[in-house]
C-alpha cells in the first residue's frame, strides 16, 4: 500500500491525545430511607473533570468540578482508588481516573437539569438484600454464572468459576457478604453479563437488570459503595448524612440503605446506647401520623472525638 502523504504526529503528541486523565466523584447521601447518588448525563455518568494545573491539589480540583457541574458543595471527602485499565472505557480511549467518595445531603437540585440524585440501587439491582435475598439473583444472576463456568473446558477452571459465584453472591453454604460490591459486579463484568462489557465485545449471554454508565463510572460507584459499607461498622460517618435532629428509626433506615441490610430493631437500638452515640433532644415528631417518635442527636462530644482523633466506633452489627 502507498505511504500516506501527510505527516506522523509527534510521539508525545499522539500519547498526550491517547492518554487522559480525569477526576470523578462519588457523592452519597440518603434520602427517605434511599441511597443516592448524584449523577451527571441523565444519570450515565459521576461528575468528573480533568485536573486543572491552577489548583494545587487533586482534591481541589475535584471540588471545583462537581461544583461547577452541580452546583453542590462537596462536604467530607476522601479518595477512592485510580483506574486505569485502557479496555475498560468508551472508544478505546486509555483513561485514567482518580475517584473520590464524598458524602452529603440531597440538596434540592439547582443545576438545571444538569446533575440528578439517582437511587443507587438502580445501577445494582442484586446488592439491595433489605427485604430478603433479590429474586434476580437466584432467577436469572446463578443460573447465568452457572453456564458461564460451565462453558470453560480446564475442569480446574470451571471450579474456580464456580466458587467465585458462590463467594461473590452468597449462593449455596456461602453467606452473603454485602462489602464484596466490587467482586460482584467485575465477575459480572467477566461473564459478559453488564452493559459495559458488550461496548467491549465480551457479552455473550444476555445483559441483566441495572442502568449502565459511561467509561468505568459504574465500577467507581461500585468501590465507593463497598467502602461505605465497609466504612459505617467502624466509624460514625453516618453523621455527615443525617439532619441535626432525627428519630432511631430514621437512623436505622438510613444505615440500612447504605448496608442493603435488613437490621434488628431492638439490636440496632440497644447498640445505639451501648455507644453512647446519640442523645435525647428532648423533644417529639410533630405532624406525623401515629405516636409522636422521640427525637435524638449525635452527641457533641462524640463529633468532637471524631474530628480530633478519628476514633473507630462499631455503629451497626448484622443481625444473624
Amino acid at each position: 500500500m502507498p505511504r500516506s502523504s501527510e505527516p506522523s504526529p509527534h510521539p508525545e503528541s499522539s500519547a498526550q491525545h491517547l492518554l487522559q486523565a480525569e477526576l470523578v466523584a462519588v457523592l452519597a447521601s440518603v434520602s427517605n430511607g434511599q441511597p443516592r447518588v448524584l449523577t451527571t448525563h441523565g444519570g450515565k455518568g459521576l461528575p468528573a473533570g480533568p485536573f486543572e494545573a491552577g489548583h494545587r491539589s487533586l482534591q481541589t480540583s475535584l471540588r471545583a468540578w462537581v461544583e461547577q457541574q452541580t452546583h453542590h458543595p462537596l462536604g467530607y471527602v476522601e479518595q477512592l482508588y485510580t483506574f486505569a485499565d485502557r479496555d475498560r472505557t468508551d472508544g478505546g480511549q486509555h483513561m485514567i481516573s482518580i475517584s473520590y467518595l464524598g458524602l452529603a445531603r440531597e440538596a434540592v437540585d439547582r443545576s438545571e437539569g444538569q446533575a440528578v440524585w439517582r437511587d443507587w440501587y438502580d445501577y445494582f439491582p442484586w446488592e439491595d438484600w433489605r427485604h430478603g435475598a433479590p429474586a434476580l439473583i437466584t432467577q436469572q444472576i446463578a443460573p447465568a454464572l452457572a453456564s458461564w463456568a460451565e462453558a470453560q473446558d480446564d475442569a480446574g477452571q470451571r471450579a474456580r468459576r464456580h466458587q467465585r459465584a458462590q463467594i461473590c453472591f452468597g449462593l449455596g453454604a456461602i453467606a452473603w457478604n454485602e462489602e464484596l460490591v466490587l467482586q460482584r459486579y467485575e465477575l459480572l463484568f467477566e461473564a459478559g453479563l453488564v452493559a459495559e462489557a458488550r461496548r467491549q465485545g465480551r457479552c455473550v449471554a444476555q445483559v441483566l437488570p441495572g442502568e449502565s454508565m459511561h467509561h468505568d463510572h459504574r465500577r467507581i460507584l461500585a468501590t465507593a459503595m463497598a467502602r461505605l459499607r465497609a466504612k459505617i461498622k467502624y466509624r460514625p460517618v453516618v453523621f455527615e448524612l443525617m439532619p441535626p435532629e432525627f428519630t432511631l428509626l430514621q437512623l436505622q433506615q438510613a444505615v440500612q440503605a447504605l448496608a442493603g441490610r435488613g437490621l434488628h430493631k431492638q439490636n440496632f437500638r440497644r447498640l445505639m446506647e451501648q455507644q453512647d452515640l446519640v442523645e435525647e433532644t428532648g423533644q417529639l415528631t410533630a405532624g406525623a401520623a401515629g405516636r409522636p417518635a422521640k427525637l435524638f442527636r449525635f452527641r457533641r462530644d462524640v463529633l468532637l472525638e471524631r474530628a480530633m482523633a478519628g476514633s473507630k466506633l462499631p455503629l451497626v452489627r448484622q443481625s444473624p
